[in-house]
């Protein structure tokens, strides 16, 4: 890696960090790649874990000795300045040490994905990137093998995402399903039982699909407030809910994924 001092952040090498949004990073290059940011070192040794290339980083001169065996193989720039001068990072946070531009992978096909996979997550036009970050926490904690997102599903790499995630959309195995609902079909084909999250007539409990002990189970998530789509339900094996009360009628996405989890990690 190159130390080289920050003079100004009007350095045009800089606006990965001051002037581009994630939406603007995402399309910078090709193939469909782009980039995405990394904030801490810990994200940063987990992307480069991942494979992922490192184009820059920003940090304070504090951090250097930290960063130094993480990217001691990579012939990029660090770029070094003072705590008041990067203050003025709009979204810079001193505390996390520092931040990477990262080469945004390309996305594998689903099947690539789901070949060893036993337990399959998939999001459903979830657009909270929040929620889309502390759902790959819960697959990385407890137990699931991969993420599918649908092609209106907020962006897994988006930096809150990243974030929120610990850095562990990093880790879990995800890409995006090209068509939806019609792709649950490829996934019933390698023999998985699709369950969705839904409040239905029909549905089974959490409780009685973690008893059914299904070898491959992809099970769907619903966006906010609307949930998941009738054409999504209807194309499901089973519909299950999550028992509730005191006048409740649902969680929060990313609190059901995590009570799902763990409810089919924990079966007898």
């Amino acid at each position: 890696m190159r130390l080289e001092h920050i003079a100004s952040l009007d350095d045009p090498r800089l606006a990965f960090y001051t002037d581009l949004t994630d939406v603007v990073l995402r399309r910078l290059s090709e193939p469909q790649s782009g980039l995405y940011l990394a904030e801490s070192t810990k994200v940063i040794e987990r992307a480069l874990a991942a494979g992922h290339r490192p184009v820059s980083v920003i940090t304070l001169a504090k951090w250097v000795d930290a960063l130094e065996p993480l990217l001691s193989d990579h012939d990029i720039p660090v770029f070094v300045g003072e705590d008041s001068e990067l203050e003025k990072l709009t979204g810079f946070l001193l505390h996390r040490g520092a931040i990477a531009a990262m080469e945004r992978p390309a996305l594998p096909t689903v099947a690539e994905i789901v070949r060893d996979a036993r337990r399959v997550v998939i999001l459903e036009n979830i657009i909270d990137h929040t929620n889309v970050g502390a759902i790959f926490r819960s697959v990385a904690g407890l137990g699931a093998d991969a993420v599918l997102i649908t092609p209106e599903c907020a962006d897994p790499l988006y930096r809150r995402s990243v974030r929120v995630s610990m850095g562990t959309v990093l880790q879990v195995p995800w890409t995006r399903i090209p068509s939806w609902p019609a792709g649950l079909r490829e996934l019933q084909d390698l023999g998985y039982v699709v369950a969705s999250l839904a409040l239905s007539d029909e549905s089974i409990t959490l409780r009685e699909l973690a008893a059914a002990n299904h070898e491959r189970l992809a099970v769907v998530f619903g966006t906010e407030g609307h949930g998941l789509t009738p054409a999504t339900i209807a194309a499901s094996d089973r519909v299950v809910r999550i028992p509730m009360s005191h006048g409740v009628d649902s969680l929060n996405v990313a609190a059901a994924a995590a009570v799902t989890l763990y409810s089919l990690t924990n079966t007898p």
